[in-house]
């Protein structure tokens, strides 16, 4: 994906999420009758603005990270006097932080939203069958096998895959015992894993590698349909139609297993032993580094499976149809989007006490990245980041940072309780340490996204 690619698919995201927030500051403010000057998408040069006929000054302006509601406040410059009963800080602190709360809370009414949309199609996926146990990982020593259809995660239910990985990320950083609830042979059954600082530092990784097992995937024999005239394969002597029986005298019987090994070994020597014309040869391969959007190094070949004579299907017991009728559906996604917000908060505590790393942080550069990666997968990808971000965006504000949504709510909700406003000195030292806070986050996580890039 190219750069302008990249960016695009960063505007499409972001830009909405900017909008929606400031919305949701612009039309409770209006709700309320307070008078508001400037409604801005962006901060920045101003790129297009315009006078509307109620007196808003609507304006794009050139770096779409964020965007503000400009309202008449004496604290900030000089207010009519016919405009002074509709200035903001003349209204009670309850107004106020009703204001200042709607640009968190609709954004995540906006999650749910996009959640909504995800959940209404009917759609055919896998169920949480284990298809693969690896041999002395942590699953397999806990008695899970192969064809166990796991239910629950600590007691939460696990309906997908997608909800039994936000029930193990639940758990980053965290030593002790995962109990998984899994049905075999129509029974249930539960089983103890130990884990250790489980993803601690590595928020990147697969939660079901560390554990050792996966879902179904095709048994694909490992063997090379197609060769990149450019990657590491073609310029090392792999060639189509090798079968590659074994990594570093370790045996492989499928392509999945093969291309496991393969990843876990950027820039890494390895003896490849392959099966050619009825001869076996031993080959010195070394796997290119490639980063993903989130920066982690994985092995890459270029080399394609050969693909079999006729399609392959997962058994019928490994699959399942989801279709919920529209209540339903908000009711899904108003949980998840619960959910998305607990975990969020739980993970800024897990880094503030030191349980997971703050490598964790990603800024604008990151997030670029995987809006066009999500983008390339398809709409349902994109939805679902935008709905993530959505989360996180909302959260953010509601951390209790001076110059954060958050932060004003404290102020405001300390002058409801006294009676009397915090007084300008506090609330200066709060503002400086606010934008000390916001600038070494900002830093960390622009450190990170580079760190990424090299």
């Amino acid at each position: 994906m190219s750069i302008l690619q990249i960016v695009l698919a960063a505007i499409l995201l972001l830009g909405p999420l900017v909008a929606i927030h400031e919305f949701g500051h612009f039309w409770v403010a209006r709700r309320f009758g307070i008078k508001v000057l400037v409604y801005s998408i962006g901060f920045g040069p101003v790129l297009f603005k315009r006078v509307g006929k109620d007196g808003v000054q609507y304006q794009l302006a050139a770096i779409p990270l964020g965007g503000y509601v400009k309202m008449a406040d004496e604290r900030e410059g000089e207010v009519a006097e016919a405009d002074l009963p509709r200035a903001f800080n003349r209204q009670s602190p309850w107004v106020r932080m009703a204001v200042v709360a709607a640009g968190p809370a609709i954004n995540l009414l906006f999650a749910i939203f996009l959640y909504w949309i995800l959940f209404l199609p009917a759609s055919e996926q896998l169920n949480t069958r284990i298809g693969m146990v690896e041999p002395q990982s942590v699953a397999a020593q806990s008695g899970l096998q192969i064809g166990d259809r796991i239910v629950a995660i600590d007691g939460t239910s696990t309906p997908d895959w997608e909800a039994l990985n936000f029930a193990l990320v639940d758990r980053m950083g965290e030593s002790g015992q995962l109990t998984v609830t899994a049905e075999r042979n129509q029974q249930s059954q539960q089983f103890v894993l130990p884990v250790q600082h489980y993803m601690q530092g590595n928020g990147n990784q697969d939660p079901l590698a560390q554990l050792g097992f996966y879902p179904w995937q095709p048994n694909l024999k490992p063997i090379i349909g197609d060769v990149s005239p450019d990657g590491a394969a073609a310029q090392q002597g792999l060639k189509a139609g090798d079968e590659i029986i074994a990594i570093n005298q370790t045996p492989v019987s499928d392509w999945v297993s093969m291309t496991r090994l393969v990843k876990q070994a950027p820039n890494q020597a390895l003896q490849m032993t392959v099966r050619r014309d009825g001869q076996t040869k031993v080959l010195a391969i070394t796997p290119a580094a490639k980063r993903d959007a989130m920066g982690k190094e994985t092995g890459l070949l270029g080399i394609g499976v050969q693909q079999p004579a006729t399609p392959i299907e997962a058994p019928a017991d490994y699959r399942q149809t989801i279709q919920y009728d529209p209540l339903t559906a908000l009711g899904k996604a108003t949980v998840k989007t619960w959910d998305l917000s607990v975990m969020t908060v739980q993970a800024f505590g897990k880094m503030i006490t030191g349980l997971i790393g703050l490598e964790n942080i990603s800024g604008p550069i990151t997030i670029a990245k995987v809006a066009g990666h999500t983008a390339d997968l398809g709409w349902q990808a994109f939805i679902s980041f935008m709905a993530l971000m959505s989360v996180s965006l909302g959260i953010l504000n509601l951390m209790p940072i001076p110059i954060l949504d958050g932060g004003h709510l404290v102020y405001y909700f300390i002058e409801a309780i006294r009676g009397r406003p915090v007084s300008e000195r506090v609330q200066m030292a709060g503002l400086r340490i606010g934008m000390a806070m916001l600038g070494m986050l900002m830093f960390l996580a622009l450190f990170n996204d580079f760190s990424r890039l090299i």
